[in-house]
């Protein structure tokens, strides 16, 4: 990842005083039995204890009252103290109550505006960075540069601009079309120059694409793996954008970092054709699986009358196979695709631990620490430790015990600046996709 984004210095607009936040249950999300404070992943910390912020940065935390000396001190009894949440797959320039293709057409103008409530309902929802996997013009390059510089509300991003497709491919409609290798390598130098954090692959057709399908491959793995040379000579990596079983094959052979998705999608839908080798292969490449569990799969675990259904069944048994082979997942939800809103991360996380069988610290986990680490953030932020960034999410009851916790923040800080729970600026857009 680019050496800018791992040690920022806190941006104009970010928390500059010092703040102790105080009387709260930690967890750190550091590794079980690395650290000072909890290494339970049963609950938080028992002993009420204290997080203290200078400059957007956590300088220290502990058990206790903690040093109050010059410090503007927030009492948050019974709270509990968690690191802010982390979205590894977010489409902020998109709106889930619209189709995506028609949104290209869109005026930038409007787009933007929606952009800036998005990213402020993000934060509300304790989500305090996100990597943002695609649009057709950089508005979110755009977007993420005004939140580090402190001039807008948003959570940390990182972007990857317009993805690598084949002509008529999986969002051909946002730029990014390539008929060759060498036309693939336009593309990824076209997002390298806009400063793009990462670059991203479309392996496979997809659902929002008409004239495509998830199951069939789109980039073989040699091509593939150009583009990841191609990445990496600038210090970026790959996300690879795979539904169909062939495709997250040559992504894993092509070394990309990240597989979004990763559907093992078949003849008969996603989930249709798990290949155990596949498996192997993707945890011996080393990749980390982004599985865009959102908020919408929970109508899809039980029909009717109660029982499983063939999707739950189906994307469990992948879920599970991923992770008894040891491959990582992180929390992710493809959010701006219909009915997908960006301020829901905890509904899918709780989706997600129920699909792959994952007890809360190890959802958590994916949507803190481990998530920081897939995307290279892991000296920036993700646990709750000195040096970090001050970004803390403080919940009224323990998310170790109930994911559902998630839904009721009582305090979120974003690199040290408190953000204001109850902006009633954010866009209308937010009340249709609940609703669905």
């Amino acid at each position: 990842m680019s050496p800018r984004r791992a040690a920022d210095p806190a941006p104009p607009g970010s928390g500059t005083g010092a703040t102790l936040l105080r009387r709260v249950r930690i967890w750190t999300a550091s590794d079980p039995g690395g650290s000072d404070l909890t290494s339970s992943d049963h609950a938080c910390e028992r002993e009420p204890g204290f997080v203290r912020i200078e400059e957007g940065r956590i300088v220290a935390v502990g058990r206790g009252e903690g040093p109050a000396d010059g410090a503007e001190v927030v009492e948050l009894a019974n709270g509990f103290a968690i690191p802010g949440l982390i979205d590894a797959h977010v489409h902020i320039g998109i709106d889930p109550a619209r189709g995506v293709a028609a949104q290209a057409r869109q005026p930038a103008h409007e787009r933007w505006l929606a952009m800036t409530q998005r990213a402020r309902a993000m934060l509300r929802a304790g989500i305090t960075t996100a990597r943002d996997l695609g649009g057709p013009d950089g508005l979110e390059l755009a977007l993420r540069d005004a939140i580090a510089r402190g001039e807008l509300a948003g959570p940390r991003l990182v972007c990857a601009g317009q993805p690598v497709t084949t002509p008529g491919g999986h969002c051909h409609f946002w730029g990014g079309e390539a008929a060759t290798d060498a036309d693939a390598l336009r593309v990824v130098d076209r997002q390298l120059a806009r400063g793009a954090d990462w670059i991203k692959v479309m392996a496979t057709g997809g659902v929002a694409t008409a004239g495509t399908r998830p199951a069939d491959a789109q980039l073989d793995a040699a091509s593939i793996a150009r583009v990841v040379a191609r990445a990496a000579a600038s210090g970026r990596r790959v996300a690879a954008h795979c539904h169909g079983t062939a495709g997250i094959r040559n992504a894993a052979l092509g070394g990309v970092a990240t597989i979004e998705h990763c559907s093992f999608a078949g003849a008969d839908g996603f989930g249709a054709d798990l290949d155990a080798a596949v498996v192997d292969a993707v945890a011996r490449s080393g990749a980390w699986v982004s599985p865009t569990v959102n908020a919408g799969w929970q109508r899809r675990e039980r029909d009717a009358q109660g029982a499983m259904t063939p999707f739950f069944e189906r994307m469990s048994r992948v879920h599970r196979a991923l992770v008894a082979a040891g491959v990582p997942l992180v929390a992710s939800t493809d959010a701006g695709i219909p009915g997908v809103a960006h301020d829901r991360l905890a509904e899918g996380l709780a989706a997600l631990a129920r699909y792959a069988g994952l007890s809360p610290a190890q959802a958590l986990r994916a949507a803190t620490s481990g998530a920081a680490r897939a995307l290279g953030l892991e000296c920036e932020t993700g646990r709750l430790a000195p040096g970090l960034a001050a970004d803390v999410l403080v919940l009224e009851a323990d998310p170790l015990v109930d994911l559902g916790a998630l839904a009721r923040p009582l305090a979120v800080f974003a690199r040290g600046q408190r953000v204001a729970l109850d902006d009633a600026s954010a866009s209308a857009e937010y009340a249709a996709p609940r609703a669905r």
